[in-house]
């Protein structure tokens, strides 16, 4: 089968790790199934997997990849859910297991014609939903409706910031926010991402770093360092920050004395479980709410995408055709 691998490790260089060639077909394990593969989406946890992060040298070549769609052995339109953990490990909850992976970093991922996946893993495809549009919801989607639905707990009719809109989490919790009633604020230092985030639903998009004309409820995080002051600083007293990654580095000040004078909270979260992934998929099938896509390119061309994300040209998901 044809896919995109992790041939090697560069920390500076990632993209000089990046093969495209002929793979062995997957072989399932007992209790595991094949998906043939249609459309895949790319995330910024594959450039990382090429820096070396959360996948090691000897686990090298890895097939790149934790989203996607396709048809499973009978026949149906499915999504794959990227987490491989035991829900009894995490109290009915996979994200929770210590043991957890994601695609692509013990087993081979979906940048592929074909993945092996736990059969627990497939999800039915909404038949509204394309193959495409499909591909970009078991990852960054998956983690904007956790964050929003699950871990923030908000109300009808909160008030929230978004930070670093045009990434694939963030345009996603702008989408899915808007759609539930929420006022959406949002950050960018690019303006052209700004327009884009207002396109999207936001009330407002502001430059980062910028001061918001009110204090909002939730902020959702995934940059890290460079808007964590910020962050601490937007929330009314008692708000949250509910805190997905750290793209621009994770050693900011605490803020300490203000979060506990203001009783702020501070939530991780990661990823999301199987019936997450269910929930969503109706809930986008039922609402007409759409992923963002950059732009659609078949896998052959999958550097291009790859170079694009590496040098942050990109407003929502680039995805990958499978096959004819």
């Amino acid at each position: 089968m044809f896919a995109i691998t992790a041939a090697r490790i560069d920390k500076t260089n990632p993209l000089s790790g990046l093969e495209a060639g002929e793979r062995p077909d997957p072989a399932p394990p007992e209790g595991w199934t094949t998906v043939t593969v249609k459309a895949a989406a790319l995330n910024h946890h594959d450039l990382w997997s090429l820096r070396g992060v959360g996948l090691s040298p000897d686990r090298l070549p890895m097939v790149l990849g934790c989203d996607a769609a396709g048809v499973d052995e009978d026949g149906n339109e499915v999504v794959v859910h990227a987490v491989i953990g035991d829900p009894d490990a995490g109290g009915g909850d996979e994200t929770r297991d210590p043991r957890r992976s994601l695609l692509s970093e013990v087993h081979p991922g979906t940048l592929a014609e074909k993945v092996a996946v736990p059969r627990r893993n497939l999800v039915p495809k909404p038949p509204e939903l394309s193959f495409e549009e499909a591909a970009c919801l078991p990852t960054a989607w998956l983690t904007a409706y956790r964050m929003l639905f699950t871990r923030a707990a908000l109300g009808p009719g909160s008030t929230v910031l978004v930070q670093g809109a045009g990434g694939g989490v963030a345009s996603a919790l702008i989408r899915l926010a808007s759609a539930t009633g929420h006022r959406v604020y949002a950050t960018s230092r690019d303006a052209a991402k700004r327009d884009r985030a207002l396109r999207l639903g936001a009330y407002a998009a502001l430059p980062t770093g910028e001061r918001l004309p009110e204090k909002v409820d939730a902020v959702f995080e995934s940059v890290g360092e460079a808007t964590w002051a910020h962050s601490v600083r937007s929330l009314r007293p008692g708000g949250s920050i509910i805190v997905c990654g750290a793209t621009s580095g994770e050693a900011p000040p605490a803020e300490l004395t203000r979060t506990f004078f203001l009783q702020l909270s501070v939530i991780g979260s990661t990823m999301g479980t199987r019936d997450e992934l269910r929930r969503l998929t109706e809930f986008c099938a039922r609402t007409g709410v759409r992923p963002e896509i950059d732009r659609v390119l078949p896998l052959e061309r999958a550097a291009e995408g790859f170079a694009a994300m590496e040098q942050g040209e990109l407003f929502g998901k680039v995805v990958f055709r499978v096959g004819s």
